[in-house]
């Protein structure tokens, strides 16, 4: 049946999406920046297929709604798409945690870099812009 390939597909790629997030997560612990910068084209492209395998997944549902109605969904799928339908949601949650803990991590280092920019750079506000302070205190360019 096509909702179960498009829910193995699913799968597949939310895998995929888990396996990459948790590899930027030992990265940013090692200060691995280009090897994120490198993977996220194909991290993007792994969420845009994970995003219409999912769309196809709500069509293959409705359609199924459409084709026998009054008949309750869970009345509509077989056990494997059950089963099927709940790791899509285990999987998701993972990777919503997984997400949350890499977003504190970025968080956590952009504050970094940005604390120890300001202390080479000092900045001043102008309007609603920073801008280089005029006596950069440990910045002294030669020519």
């Amino acid at each position: 049946m096509l909702l179960t390939y498009h829910l193995d597909e699913a799968l597949k790629d939310l895998a995929d999406i888990i396996a990459m997030t948790q590899q930027d997560i030992a990265d940013i612990k090692e200060a691995k920046a280009d090897t994120q910068f490198e993977r996220l084209p194909l991290k993007e492209e792994k969420i845009a297929a994970f995003e219409s395998k999912k769309a196809m997944i709500d069509h293959e549902i409705s359609k199924l709604m459409t084709q026998n109605p009054g008949t309750p969904l869970p009345d509509l799928l077989d056990n494997e798409q059950h089963i099927k339908l709940d790791e899509l949601k285990t999987k998701l949650n993972t990777l919503k945690e997984i997400n949350q803990k890499y977003a504190r991590m970025v968080l956590a280092v952009s504050t970094l870099y940005n604390e120890f920019l300001e202390q080479i750079v000092p900045t001043e506000m102008n309007g609603y812009e920073k801008v280089a302070g005029r006596h950069p205190s440990l910045l002294e360019v030669r020519i």
